[in-house]
């Protein structure tokens, strides 16, 4: 059974089952212990039936007229426990409480006359950093498009590509309005993202694998939809099926092309890098900036690097220039190979493939970027362009620095 482990204190027998039928409408949360009254010591049973039960996030329903003794039962869940979200859930009319529900070790603090969105928001904020900061869990890297055509999807399928000749158990996972990926790798999927969604109620590894379709070298590809797909995923939806795609690979790779709405920016929060494709021109450098402002409004604008696409030196146009234009730093520099490209994409076999030319090189560069670079405290990955490897050298070691131009040797 899939959803995160949650565990109910409060001291109001009514309040019990109303915060269980709140936990229960997120879809996310699955409630695996409730109790009325908080532990009194550190070897209160109340403690070892959470832990024994593999809770996830512990909710602490605070008394509005009395709220010392929920107060005292987070700083014993915080001191006695390890890897467990503490959730408070109060009245927002106290600041003196939510000050001490915080400083006692409470993650989030929630308005108890909020309704389930309240709580949803704060389970996927809690799956989301869990999702990107879990050891051995794969990594997510999310590919936008600037503007159409700007070569996000070609760039997703040769970095999985590359990846999974590299390290193995790589997934693509197709999330643009309608699927291309399965084009660029000449596949004829016959289920995809609309299937997992659809079925994630009884989703496991072993229905995931049967939605896959396997690629050249073993890549894996979730396919996209092949007609226009309206739904919009909701947030719980999404960190199900990460939550269960970090489990089961090394690397998720996610081609969201040039989709832009909610998903998108969920995608983003989800992802330990989101590399956004553009070009040196005024359109795509425009939208890119616009693009970093929408991303803005959730977690993924400080993971976000520019990959220049079919990258030519334009003299007197220097990699500050860009950053100043769009706001957002150079990671990566593909050159310009449309004769080698445009074929390839149109027999279905990916440039990756043909070892020898330099944009081949300069993919797998990416892809060692990516998958080598250290992971910082936020679950975004310490990802430096060359070209500021004069200063990086200075700071401590660990970062990795690979330029465009060594990629390959």
């Amino acid at each position: 059974m899939h959803g995160i482990a949650v565990a109910l204190l409060t001291e109001d027998h009514e309040r019990l089952s109303e915060l269980q039928g709140r936990l229960e409408a997120t879809r996310l949360a699955r409630v695996v212990y409730s109790h009325i009254g908080f532990p009194a010591g550190p070897t209160d049973s109340i403690l070892r039936q959470i832990q024994d039960l593999r809770a996830e996030v512990v909710l602490i329903d605070i008394a509005p007229g009395n709220a010392q003794p929920a107060i005292q039962a987070i700083e014993l869940i915080q001191a006695n426990t390890l890897q467990l979200a503490i959730f408070a859930h109060g009245p927002m009319q106290q600041p003196t409480t939510i000050v001490a529900a915080m400083r006692a070790g409470a993650g989030e603090y929630l308005d108890n006359t909020a309704g389930s969105e309240a709580l949803l928001e704060a389970l996927t904020r809690y799956s989301s950093s869990r999702t990107r900061t879990r050891g051995g869990k794969a990594r997510i890297f999310t590919f936008l498009s600037a503007k159409g055509g700007a070569g996000a999807t070609t760039a997703a399928v040769n970095t999985a590509i590359a990846l999974q000749q590299l390290h193995g158990h790589v997934v693509l996972v197709d999330f643009a309005p309608v699927g291309h990926a399965q084009l660029h790798l000449n596949l004829r999927p016959s289920f995809g993202v609309p299937d997992a969604l659809q079925n994630l109620h009884r989703l496991d590894a072993s229905l995931l694998e049967g939605l896959m379709t396997t690629a050249k070298d073993g890549l894996h590809l979730l396919a996209g939809p092949q007609q226009p797909y309206p739904s919009v995923p909701t947030p719980a939806e999404l960190a199900r099926l990460f939550d269960l795609l970090v489990n089961h690979y090394r690397f998720v790779v996610v081609d969201a092309s040039s989709r832009l709405d909610s998903t998108t920016r969920l995608l983003s929060d989800l992802s330990n890098a989101v590399l956004l494709v553009a070009q040196t021109d005024v359109v795509s450098l425009w939208s890119a900036a616009r693009i970093h402002s929408f991303l803005e409004e959730g977690g993924g604008r400080d993971r976000l690097r520019i990959i220049l696409n079919r990258h030519k030196k334009i003299p007197g146009f220097s990699d500050e220039d860009v950053q100043q234009a769009t706001r957002c730093k150079v990671l990566w520099k593909i050159p310009n190979a449309f004769q080698a490209i445009s074929p390839a994409i149109d027999h279905g076999a990916p440039v990756i493939l043909q070892e020898s030319l330099e944009i081949s090189r300069s993919f797998r560069g990416l892809a060692a970027a990516l998958a080598e670079a250290s992971a910082t405290v936020d679950g975004s990955l310490d990802l430096v362009y060359g070209q500021e490897k004069a200063d990086v050298q200075k700071k401590a070691p660990g970062r990795l620095v690979i330029s465009p131009a060594r990629a390959g040797q």
